[in-house]
Parts: C-alpha cells; structure tokens; sequence
C-alpha cells in the first residue's frame, strides 16, 4: 500500500491499495511481484481498514490498482467498505476481466484504464490469447457508463512503432475516447538514458487531428520537441 499519491487519481489526495495477482505477463511490468496470486498478502485487510480509518480527513480518496484489481473476487465488496468511510475510488485496471469489470464499475468515481496494445498486438504483448478481445469488451462497458475514467499506454518502440501507436489513438477515439495518456517507457535492462525516444510535438501534433482533448504525453524520456 502507498499511503499518500497526489497522481493516481485526479483531483485527490489518495492512498493506493495494490492487489496481489496478474494472469498476463507484460515485459516492461513494473510490478513484478504482484504478478502471483497465490503470494502472501502484504498486509491484511482489517489492517487496511484501520489505517483508511485514521485518514478520514486527511485523504480524499482511495485508488485500488495491482496486479490487476478485478482478480480478486472480493473486490466490489472491499470499494463498498471504503466507500462506507467516505472515500471517493478509483479503480486501475487493464480490463481483462469484462463481466468483474461491470460489478465493479458502479461503484467507481474515477477508472484509469490501460490499453496496452493495437487489438490485432495484445496476445503477444500480455503473453495471453484472446487478451485483446477482452479489453474491448471492458472498454465498451466503460464507454457505455458515465464513469470519468482515461486510457493509459505504456509505450515503447520495441513493442510497436510509432505509426502503429497512432493507428491505435485514432481507433480509440473512434470509439469514444476523449482522454488518453501516453507514458515512455524503458524496457527491462535498458540504460537509464535511453527510453522510448518520442517525439512529444510531432505525435501531439497528429493526434490534435483527432476528436481526443484530453491527450497527454508521459515520462522522462519524451522529448519535448
């Protein structure tokens, strides 16, 4: 647990809850040893309650993130106890689990929502079959709900190249997407000067020819022009 972000959920002072257990295998997975489900938790929930408890007042609200959340079975029944102390939630998810996703959706005021690929890239970048089909049917879940939510790539060319990252922006928006965050990133055993190298004007640039206000380029590695 990390008891104190001002970034994982827009507008709020947050805690962030990881929850253990991942099925994909994502390369340039920055949380590794959450990926087994079967792992000790790190702490336990009643714990969990008691500090939320001692931070009504102090925080504004609480991110369950992973891992990937919607693993747990137990997930909407621990939003509705956090939502019981008066904290707004978030959800991060990369929405591998459509009909899990819905029981959880309701009781969200914010979801963070990767899209990790191009529909027709996504069993070889998770490691998973049929991962991609998944995601869309979560996505169009998401679309369907009034929920504020943004799409979040991890992007890096060794995963697909720039056009291909584009094609994957005018898609979203073609399906509804209006906020979409695009984070550089650096591969497993990469030098720290290295990174994904984008051109933060040039792709900002085309995707201002798209319906999507609400664009934005992350990460260090980005340049600026």
């Amino acid at each position: 647990m990390t008891a104190l972000t001002s970034i994982d959920f827009p507008g709020r002072l947050a805690a962030v809850i990881f929850c253990q257990g991942c099925p994909w295998r994502c390369g340039y997975c920055h949380n590794p040893h959450l990926l087994d489900a079967g792992a000790a938790a790190g702490m336990h929930w009643s714990a969990v309650m008691a500090f939320l408890a001692r931070r009504r007042g102090l925080l504004d609200g609480v991110v369950f993130s992973g891992g990937e959340p919607t693993l747990q079975a137990a997930l909407p029944e621990a939003m509705q106890q956090v939502r019981s102390l008066g904290f707004a939630v978030a959800l991060h998810t990369a929405g591998m689990y459509p009909e899990r996703f819905a029981e959880a959706l309701h009781l969200a005021d914010w979801v963070g929502f990767d899209v990790k690929a191009p529909w027709d890239r996504y069993d070889a970048v998770t490691g998973v079959p049929g991962s991609g089909e998944r995601v869309r049917a979560s996505l169009d879940r998401l679309l369907a709900d009034d929920v504020p939510f943004e799409c979040r790539t991890t992007w890096h060319p060794g995963l697909f190249d720039e056009t291909e990252l584009l094609a994957m922006g005018k898609a979203l928006a073609g399906r509804g997407v209006r906020h979409w965050a695009v984070q550089a990133c650096r591969l497993p055993g990469e030098p720290a000067t290295g990174g994904a190298g984008l051109d933060r004007a040039r792709l900002r640039a085309q995707i201002e020819t798209l319906r999507m206000p609400g664009f934005v380029l992350r990460g260090a590695d980005a340049k600026a022009a």
